[in-house]
């Protein structure tokens, strides 16, 4: 099945626009990012330079340039509001001391040198590009032989309860789709990344009513992007439709809304000459000397 793809357009001002009262809502996304921080400590890696692309507001940026104080940190994103706050989120002191670099661009298309990263760190970003494959061709052609790519994505169980009940109303696309984890994992072997590893957990947030839910969307830019999408404003009546037909998941008093998150990491093959290193057992001078003169 064909998935309708995002507008480009619509994602950067979605994001422009939402810039500036982003993190008031962006409670998943903080989490998501949180615990793929975590994984980090189970990585064996000295990045001399790391990029996050997607950066949002800084959230995740300021950690990593914790993290790895003595790297050179890019921050990326395709909305230049998200990069003013997260400039703003460094202050003064931290970008002296760290300088780390804001970039406004698109994940297909980046701005970087072949082979100058050593850690390419993504947070939920991957679900506002048009061709995964050609995302991931662009993250294996910056990274270094020896780098990391780490991401969080949403699969398709992402809104499961508001997706079916805008589809008791009508057929039109009123939810962004999601690819799946599979064909995630497919994609990176496709682009010559090595060892991928992908697992999946479900994040379910519980609103009052659905209401709040949609206005949460519209705040953090998470709103329907879709090309194709029907334009203008929905009908009341369709709404009011939609709102009914979402009670029947109510539990507790509460409405839940589902995100399925995916996260996944890769590493770029080591060159034919880094393996052989890899392999090589290194010994001191003297302790070279020493079996030299035991051998006489």
């Amino acid at each position: 099945m064909t998935l309708p793809l995002p507008d480009k357009r619509l994602v950067r001002a979605a994001f422009e626009k939402a810039a500036m009262r982003y993190d008031e809502a962006a409670v998943l996304q903080r989490e998501v990012g949180t615990r793929l921080l975590e994984r980090l400590e189970l990585m064996k890696i000295d990045p001399q330079r790391v990029l996050e692309v997607g950066s949002g507001t800084g959230f995740c940026s300021t950690q990593l340039a914790a993290r790895y104080p003595q790297t050179q940190f890019i921050a990326l994103d395709i909305a230049h509001g998200m990069l003013r706050s997260a400039r703003q989120r460094f202050g003064w002191w931290r970008r002296l001391r760290r300088r780390p670099g804001f970039v406004c661009a698109d994940a297909e298309s980046l701005p970087l040198a072949d082979a100058s990263v050593d850690l390419l760190f993504s947070n939920v970003t991957l679900q506002w590009c048009n061709d995964p494959e050609r995302t991931f061709a662009e993250f294996m052609r910056v990274l270094k032989p020896g780098g990391l790519l780490l991401f969080s994505t949403f699969g398709p169980d992402t809104l499961k309860e508001l997706r079916a009940a805008w589809r008791a109303v009508d057929d039109a696309m009123h939810v962004n789709a999601f690819i799946d984890m599979h064909d995630l994992g497919d994609g990176l072997l496709r682009n010559g990344f090595a060892d991928p590893v992908m697992d999946r957990e479900d994040i379910v947030l519980t609103y009052a009513d659905a209401r709040t839910l949609m206005d949460d969307l519209k705040t953090i830019g998470a709103h329907n992007v879709n090309r194709g999408r029907r334009t203008g404003l929905t009908g009341k009546n369709k709404l009011h439709a939609m709102l009914a037909a979402y009670e029947q998941f109510r539990r507790d008093g509460r409405l839940p809304a589902t995100y399925e998150v995916v996260y996944g990491h890769a590493w770029v093959p080591l060159t034919p000459r880094q393996q052989a290193h890899e392999g090589a057992t290194t010994i001191s001078f003297a302790q070279f000397q020493a079996g030299l003169k035991q051998g006489r």
